[in-house]
């Protein structure tokens, strides 16, 4: 290797560090960042559901989990499509709230109102202004994600704390702990940040047949 092989390779190395450092110091400047930047996203989830049984001396028990997809455009637009074990979807307009369950061939319909508000949903499908319903703080660095804890500051809910895994500045998990020490566990993937999507996509349309409640 001659002189000049060796100056090119120690101006590469003097250059590393700068492309391999994580563009953002914790979960909390993440979080901020991925809401201000992204107006719509989709992808897929997991869903898992952990019971804490304390007469059993902390005895874990799963149950078995969900899985399918989701979209959202903030604020208030989304559709969270469960493929399996059974077929339901969660659709809002901005307005309403559908949820449609395929084996009963019936569709609740309620108005979303406020009803994000304090809700896990507030977190992805919500407005910016985040920190006006939740307390948030960072929560370290745990399962190779940067964590963010998001405590409601109201007591109608009930959610009691809800945490938000991040992994290059996208949500990866969220962890929702309820007063009931019930605590659901969500992966997602294939994570799609500001794809386009027209208003009109998060129009529900009744499916035939199907009857339709009214809350």
């Amino acid at each position: 290797m001659n002189r000049r092989q060796i100056a090119v390779l120690a101006a590469l190395s003097a250059l590393l560090p700068a492309w391999t450092a994580p563009a953002y110091a914790n979960a909390l400047d993440q979080f901020r960042s991925f809401v201000s930047s992204t107006r719509s996203a989709r992808g897929d989830f997991v869903q898992r559901v952990v019971r804490q049984d304390a007469a059993a001396s902390g005895k874990v028990q799963m149950s078995k989990e969900s899985s399918g997809t989701f979209q959202f455009s903030r604020p208030g637009k989304f559709i969270w499509t469960y493929r399996k074990p059974y077929e339901q979807v969660l659709q809002a307009d901005g307005q309403k709230l559908y949820i449609y369950d395929k084996d009963l061939n019936q569709v609740t319909v309620r108005k979303l109102g406020n009803a994000l508000g304090s809700s896990p949903a507030a977190i992805l499908f919500g407005s910016n202004d985040l920190e006006t319903s939740f307390t948030l703080k960072d929560g370290g660095t745990r399962d190779g994600m940067a964590w963010m804890q998001a405590t409601p500051k109201s007591r109608d809910t009930s959610f009691e704390q809800i945490g938000i895994g991040l992994r290059d500045g996208v949500p990866a998990a969220m962890e929702l702990r309820d007063s009931f020490g019930q605590v659901t566990l969500l992966t997602f993937t294939r994570f799609e940040k500001n794809p386009p999507m027209p208003e009109t996509q998060f129009r529900f349309v009744v499916p035939k047949g199907a009857d339709v409640l009214e809350q």
